[in-house]
């Protein structure tokens, strides 16, 4: 039995009827349920259960086209952040952001050890440089409005039919559109946080380092961090990559 059966089978047991716990994709059953970034983690997190995945993460693509750049939104460390969305966010990753920017074709990559063997069966993916070193995944491409992003599945035993690759990949764009339309419920619950607390952040979505964001604005490097850790704060994030997802989320820089 696959993962998918088996957790429909423990969800429906109970009442003997089939449960779809995400409700109908394309009709999005429900659409005015007010979703929180928790359940948009448990929302991943099935995901990987289905693709037998080890590890998981959501990203935002920054808007600048000169730089390239990932923000992490959530991993399955939530609310912290795993190494390997660490090393995803802070290296070069103009490969698959220049990708995602244009196509939704998914991308996969292993480290030459092992290659999980389903993914040479996927005809409609294409083979990348490794996101993060030593690791083997899948990247899913997702767009909503004018933002997109990655949705990232890691592991060295995950397994993806072709048939099921479409609907693995719509769950992906449903996740997607949720988080990016998560909004606070009023004007209160929005920090208020300085016209120079957002420049330097929306610098930092743009790629640039609190050397290069000090110079750009005339500020030393010391105040340039403390902008970047006034934000980081205000938005509760655990660090500034965390702050710009949830910035971009908000609509407070694009």
């Amino acid at each position: 039995m696959t993962n998918a059966a088996k957790r429909t089978r423990s969800v429906g047991q109970s009442s003997g009827e089939h449960v779809n716990p995400f409700g109908d994709v394309a009709n999005r059953a429900n659409p005015d349920h007010a979703m929180t970034i928790p359940d948009a983690v448990r929302r991943c997190r099935w995901i990987a259960v289905d693709l037998n995945a080890r590890g998981f993460g959501l990203f935002v693509i920054g808007p600048a086209l000169e730089r390239q750049v990932l923000s992490p939104c959530f991993d399955a460390a939530h609310p912290g952040i795993a190494i390997e969305t660490s090393l995803i966010a802070s290296g070069d990753k103009s490969e698959i952001v220049s990708h995602a920017r244009m196509s939704s074709v998914p991308c996969w990559w292993s480290d030459e050890k092992a290659v999980p063997g389903t993914f040479p069966t996927l005809d409609w993916c294409q083979r990348i440089e490794p996101l993060a070193p030593g690791t083997s995944g899948i990247a899913f491409p997702v767009h909503y409005g004018r933002k997109c992003g990655l949705a990232v599945f890691f592991g060295p035993d995950i397994a993806l039919e072709p048939h099921s690759l479409f609907d693995i990949h719509a769950r992906c764009f449903s996740l997607f559109e949720a988080v990016m339309r998560l909004r606070p419920g009023s004007a209160a619950k929005i920090p208020a946080i300085s016209k120079r607390e957002l420049e330097c952040l929306k610098l930092t979505a743009n790629g640039y380092t609190s050397d290069e964001i000090a110079r750009l604005l005339s500020l030393s490097v010391h105040t340039a961090n403390q902008y970047l850790s006034n934000t980081t704060q205000k938005l509760n994030a655990v660090n500034r990559m965390h702050a710009v997802a949830k910035a971009l989320r908000l609509g407070l820089i694009e």
